[in-house]
């Protein structure tokens, strides 16, 4: 590694999972690999997920099998930030419902708060996660002590969730029925809010961490919005058409690949009077198109659009796609 790679500017990486490391059972090719070399170069590594339903161990034992560094400690989910965000605003041993799992449960326990299980109980805040077995019962509940005044905290709120069979919901989709029910909506411990990356970075003590992520709005906004550095990666859901098009607050720092792209030097986008290079290819923005002098094929070509195409849009409020004009060398 040289001193101008893209991650020796940072002292930590904090990776999302699905679409960074792995896509369903397997891991991405040659992620596992860029991973193991972080502690050589001497960055530390945490995994964040919005994953409320499993525990942390759980999620580490699954990345131990795919071969990826991962120590337990190691990955901060979105249950372990929404405990957090209560210790912080809660008496030790206050008494918070649990509408989710018992993973979530734990990880209230450990923070000193008291997890309990019905409105008779007396809870002050209530924590809502994912669980597929929550039913309306357990809604009903949460509705109750919410509607009451109750502190209420989600660990996220994915409206769906990818399952064997198709689109099924998400803790956003219950999250919602508890909101129509009391007109009040949750603090969001997990992406795309700040805490859950804060969370990871203290566990860290990372100073400069770099957020890594296949999600516009969920991976690179929490990463922005937690005031931290982002690079996107083409290995899942989003793409070099779709970055482009991306709305201010979703957009990435950086843009790569691959995971091994992090031990290269990251290309300096320049510009000179509206015309922005990068490598050998520039682009500008004229009557709401980008014209690119450079190969669609080129990811430099690819930084270039998105500079001068951000430049001319910065504070675009939805994702808006420009016309693109491929002019060639």
């Amino acid at each position: 590694m040289t001193a101008i790679s893209l991650i020796s500017r940072f002292d930590a990486l904090l990776s999302d999972l699905d679409g960074v490391v792995y896509a369903g059972p397997h891991a991405i090719p040659g992620a596992v690999e860029s991973l193991q070399q972080l502690a050589g170069v001497g960055v530390g590594l945490g995994y964040v997920t919005n994953n409320a339903s499993r525990s942390p161990a759980e999620v580490a034992a699954h990345l131990r099998e795919l071969g990826a560094p991962a120590e337990d400690e190691q990955v901060v989910s979105s249950s372990q930030a929404a405990a957090d965000l209560l210790a912080s605003r809660l008496a030790p041993g206050s008494k918070v419902l649990i509408t989710g799992s018992p993973a979530l449960a734990r990880e209230i326990e450990l923070v000193g708060l008291t997890p309990v299980f019905g409105q008779d109980e007396e809870p002050v805040a209530v924590v809502q996660g994912f669980n597929p077995g929550i039913g309306w019962k357990d809604l009903a509940e949460a509705a109750y002590v919410v509607s009451a005044g109750a502190l209420w905290v989600a660990t996220n709120t994915d409206m769906s969730i990818p399952q064997a069979r198709g689109i099924a919901p998400g803790n956003g989709t219950l999250v919602a029925a508890v909101t129509a029910a009391t007109g009040r909506t949750p603090l969001v411990a997990g992406k795309p809010e700040a805490p859950l990356f804060h969370s990871a970075a203290k566990r860290l003590g990372a100073e400069r961490p770099l957020v890594v992520g296949d999600r516009l709005d969920t991976d690179i906004l929490g990463g922005n919005n937690a005031g931290f550095a982002t690079v996107a990666v083409l290995t899942g859901v989003d793409t070099l058409e779709s970055i482009l098009a991306a709305r201010a607050a979703e957009r990435p720092d950086y843009i790569i690949s691959a995971l091994s792209d992090l031990y290269r030097p990251y290309p300096e986008v320049t510009h000179d009077d509206g015309t922005y290079a990068c490598g050998d290819a520039t682009a500008r923005v004229a009557h709401g198109a980008v014209g690119v002098i450079g190969s669609k094929d080129s990811l430099d070509a690819w930084r270039a659009a998105c500079a001068a195409w951000w430049a001319a849009t910065p504070d675009a409020p939805a994702a808006q796609a420009p016309k693109l004009a491929w002019l060639g060398h």
